[in-house]
């Protein structure tokens, strides 16, 4: 492998820089510029990987003289932090990005769910690996993806992050229709999450998980087993909750208690839960998820794309709630995710009551990465760089212009930095992408399928509501169809 050179430094690299083909040794020395610790950034650490884990991370020229047989790489001007952890994902709706744009809430019913039931085995692949380079391409090496749709084999999604070297928690649907499903199908849907759950045990890269779509998806019972195998296999249980007014008025009206409350009346929360935005909460549901320590994956993105409401994240901090970060599948570039959240909460609760900071830089690095683990089940997995973890790492460019001079490197992260920075990305010990572009596979190659491919979506009972850009030009606006559609989006099922 040869690197590309680098415009920022004059068209020509430095002598001392590395090469792609340098990070292939096992074990591998590396002392790079700084290292992002729990405690901060520092200068003068070097981090030893062998067998895709840390061993060992301290003073460089401690760790040198301990292991005298091994050559240091010299990392001049690069970061080294842990990667992202995105806690709420979808990776087969990335052949859809844009049709969401400008619409109104609760697109799932409209763009989502047909799409994704368009999908066969290969389109699901196509979807999934397209989505994990997109992830890995932002500083994402972990990716928690909520369950799709589609008919087809999650095994296709396995093998995407598989062949990326994106660290998944895959999940899988179990909706059984609000309860209305037949005896025997639900008892189906447990034995495929059963199998489900068997299935990826002691995967390196793949985490099972088990999801509902959102609540009022699943019956009581099904809502608890879901929760209770994911529990006792000790891994997450996921589903999308408060996040829409429509949403919490239909439970409301149906069983007089919203979602929230109405996943800790069936038991459904606790440790093992992960539920995703958890936007519109009273006081007392925020009690409910610190009271269960059940998790949050605050997506601000999300809210400001298509979302009523924005999470009370500080709030959440302050009450001892766990919570991650999640792009929703909206974009996956975690320096801009960094800067959304603190900018939401800056907007939405800062403002109002002159907090300047809304928690501080360090905050969201945590939440984005260490926490982040945490929420999504990996604690002793990834998140940080320290000794026994994956070694699911970044390698930031710090020779440039907004990253100098340095006075506070964690402010400077959350909203001066950008994937552009990205030098290097590894899960496992292993290099999966350089400056953006896969080292072990034809990133090219899968841009042309996805293009051939993408005509299948326009075929999906899409519904959109937003005029496009001809037709706003034209000062005819109307609702459109990116495929055939019999009517409004409520005719379509969760």
């Amino acid at each position: 492998m040869t690197l590309v050179t680098d415009s920022r430094r004059g068209g020509m690299p430095p002598a001392s820089a590395p090469m792609p083909g340098d990070f292939a040794a096992d074990p591998l020395l590396l002392v790079p510029e700084e290292v992002l610790l729990p405690s901060g950034c520092v200068r003068g650490q070097a981090v030893l990987i062998a067998a895709g884990r840390f061993q060992e991370v301290g003073d460089a020229d401690a760790l040198i003289r301990r292991h005298p047989d091994l050559r240091p790489l010299a990392l001049p001007d690069q970061l080294l932090m842990p990667g992202f952890i995105d806690t709420h994902h979808h990776l087969t709706q990335s052949l859809g990005k844009a049709l969401v744009c400008g619409e109104p809430s609760e697109i799932f019913k409209r763009i989502w769910v047909p799409l994704e039931g368009s999908l066969d085995e290969e389109l699901l692949h196509l979807s999934a690996k397209l989505a994990a380079w997109e992830a890995l391409r932002g500083g994402f090496t972990t990716a928690a993806d909520a369950g799709t749709r589609s008919a087809a084999d999650t095994a296709a999604i396995a093998r995407a992050a598989e062949e990326t070297g994106l660290r998944c928690i895959l999940g899988l649907i179990c909706n059984d229709l609000g309860g209305t499903a037949t005896e025997q199908a639900a008892e189906a849907i447990l034995r495929r999450a059963e199998h489900h759950l068997n299935r990826w045990e002691d995967h390196p890269l793949i985490r099972p998980s088990l999801a509902i779509s959102i609540p009022e998806a699943a019956s009581d019972g099904m809502l608890h087993a879901a929760s209770a195998l994911c529990a006792e296999a000790g891994v997450i249980f996921q589903t999308h909750v408060n996040e829409h007014l429509q949403a919490v008025e239909r439970s409301l009206i149906a069983r007089r208690l919203r979602p929230l409350e109405h996943l800790h009346a069936v038991g459904a929360l606790g440790p093992q839960a992960l539920v995703a935005h958890a936007t519109l909460v009273t006081p007392d549901e925020l009690n409910l998820l610190r009271d269960t320590d059940t998790a949050v994956a605050f997506n601000p993105v999300a809210s400001a794309w298509k979302g009523n409401a924005v999470a009370p994240a500080l709030q959440m901090a302050a009450l001892g709630i766990r919570f991650g970060l999640g792009t929703d599948g909206t974009r996956s570039d975690a320096f801009r995710l960094l800067d959304a959240a603190e900018t939401s909460q800056r907007l939405a609760f800062g403002l109002a009551s002159g907090d300047a900071s809304c928690g501080g830089g360090w905050r969201w690095l945590e939440h984005a990465t260490r926490v982040g683990a945490d929420a999504a089940g990996l604690k002793q997995v990834t998140g940080e760089i320290a000794p026994g973890l994956a070694a699911d790492f970044l390698l930031v460019d710090l020779a440039i212009p907004e990253m100098t001079p340095s006075w506070d490197r964690p402010w400077e992260l959350v909203r001066y930095a950008n994937r552009d920075q990205l030098t290097a990305v590894f899960t496992n010990g292993r290099l999966r992408l350089w400056q953006g572009w896969p080292v072990e596979w034809d990133g090219r190659a899968l841009l042309h399928q996805v293009r051939e491919a993408a005509a299948a979506v326009s075929r999906a009972p899409i519904y959109r509501v937003h005029p496009t850009a001809a037709e706003h030009r034209s000062g005819h606006p109307g609702p459109v169809a990116a495929g055939p559609t019999d009517g409004p989006a409520g005719r379509h099922c969760p």
